[in-house]
């Protein structure tokens, strides 16, 4: 049986839905393949993400990454939404749940910090949810 495919989603596709692939490939790609992807795209992944991603996980975003457009990724099983306070688009999948994440570009390492930490957290609760079987 093949994994179940979980895709992070915010508008830019360029802190906190790539934080959480970075973690879910890391923490979870056992049980279940990570994508991100977003309405629009940046030309670049948040400088603070990409330097703290690294810091702390010894996760190199810039070389496994990229900024993607919902078209971009395969069809999915489960679409995680970070909270971007606009109407996500649809996205046909068969769970859909909304992490309610402040974007924390353009604040101080902290606030990185404290997202990275509630990301982890999540990645690890929704591992342990695929496994008992969602």
């Amino acid at each position: 049986m093949s994994k179940p495919k979980v895709a992070f989603i915010c508008v830019h596709n360029s802190c906190r839905s790539q934080m959480a692939e970075a973690l879910g490939k890391l923490l979870a790609a056992d049980v279940f393949e990570c994508f991100s992807a977003g309405t629009e795209v940046k030309p670049q992944i948040n400088q603070n993400a990409v330097r703290l991603m690294k810091q702390h996980y010894g996760i190199d975003m810039e070389q496994t990454q990229r900024s993607k457009l919902l078209a971009d990724i395969p069809t999915v099983d489960i679409v995680v939404t970070m909270g971007c306070n606009v109407q996500c688009p649809f996205l046909p999948c068969k769970h859909r749940e909304d992490w309610g994440l402040d974007d924390p570009s353009g604040k101080s390492d902290a606030e990185f910090e404290q997202t990275m930490q509630v990301i982890e957290k999540k990645i690890l609760d929704l591992k342990q949810r695929i496994t008992s079987g969602l």
